[in-house]
């Protein structure tokens, strides 16, 4: 799955570690799901969603 993580994060000048602590999960999960190794669980995509104040369809994109 195609995601904006990582611009949305460049955006704020946050770390991946940072993203990480606001999301209460590790960087390497951050790094995972920026890179496309690993897609969230729903609740972690509605809490990423929620951070961004975003629609999770402007981040995260199943190339439909």
């Amino acid at each position: 799955m195609n995601n904006r993580l990582k611009v949305l994060r460049a955006e704020r000048d946050w770390s991946q570690a940072e993203l990480a602590g606001r999301l209460e999960v590790s960087r390497q999960a951050v790094n995972a799901i920026e890179t496309g190794k690993h897609d969230p669980s729903l609740p972690l995509a509605f809490r990423i969603a929620r951070l961004f104040n975003l629609p999770i369809e402007e981040i995260f994109d199943d190339g439909l």
